[in-house]
């Protein structure tokens, strides 16, 4: 349910692997940013690096979801799909 409305909002599985790519990138800037701006250590910057580590996976999950409502729903899109149908 929760799929078919992502779908229907215009959300597509290449969004969700986007922004899986994006908070892997986002994850060390903000280990980056938390272990150079407070005085709270490193642990304190691991932390915040694996919380938003962990959104990645979600996203990525998210997108395997929607990449897979979208073959059933013959609506999936883009070059990479394109060829793999074709063949």
């Amino acid at each position: 349910m929760v799929i078919k409305k992502m779908h229907d909002m215009g959300i597509r599985s290449e969004h969700a692997y986007i922004a899986g790519v994006a908070s892997i990138g986002l994850s060390f800037a903000s280990w980056l940013t938390s272990l150079k701006a407070e005085q709270a250590g490193v642990e304190r910057a691991d932390r915040w690096g694996i919380f938003v580590g962990e959104w990645a996976p979600t996203f990525i999950g998210l997108g395997l979801a929607l990449s897979h409502y979208e073959q059933q729903e013959g609506t999936l899109s883009g070059s990479l799909h394109a060829v793999r149908q074709a063949s």
